[in-house]
């Protein structure tokens, strides 16, 4: 059996982490894991609650928890717990320290604000000076679980070439 290895990408709306999460997933043989907020959010057929995001951050941990193998997840609790203070200005109690250390994910891939936001009816920061706000909170947030992170920048062939190099370089020095 392979070890579980967690990949977690976050990053402000329309980042790429999708499409780079798929792709990563793709090029190194391991699981993808879709961004659950986007599916739930989009079938509510109601503006979303504080007990919707909750549900969704029981999900996030759900799936961090039972991951196995090599797995990249789009968005994770990180991004859960930074729109927790951002629209509600409080989180669920046992999110508010650090991302349980179950939940962690192994290495991060952050990505920059630096492509042009796609609009979408999901989407609600999509504003330049948003995006900077929002990544310089993933940015600390990351920084405070002392996991492995990188950022990843640059535009289509060159943002996913760029990302794998990161992780390729990441995995050679795990062995």
């Amino acid at each position: 059996m392979l070890p579980t290895i967690k990949i977690g990408l976050i990053g402000p709306e329309s980042t790429g982490k999708s499409t780079l999460a798929e792709s990563l997933a793709a090029r190194f043989g391991g699981m993808c894991v879709p961004e659950y907020a986007r599916k739930y959010v989009g079938t509510l057929g109601r503006p979303y609650t504080y007990d919707d995001v909750c549900l969704i951050a029981e999900r996030n941990r759900y799936e961090a928890h039972t991951a196995q193998g090599l797995t990249f997840f789009d968005t994770e609790l990180i991004i859960t717990k930074v729109w927790f203070d951002e629209v509600y200005h409080q989180r669920p109690q046992w999110l508010t320290a650090p991302v349980p250390k179950d939940c962690r994910m192994d290495f991060y891939l952050l990505t920059a604000p630096d492509l042009p936001a796609v609009p979408d009816p999901l989407r609600e920061n999509l504003s330049q000076p948003a995006r900077e706000r929002l990544f310089r909170l993933y940015l600390a947030e990351t920084e405070s679980t002392g996991v492995p992170f990188a950022i990843v920048k640059g535009v289509g062939h060159e943002r996913q070439a760029r990302a794998e190099r990161i992780l390729q370089d990441w995995f050679s020095g795990q062995r």
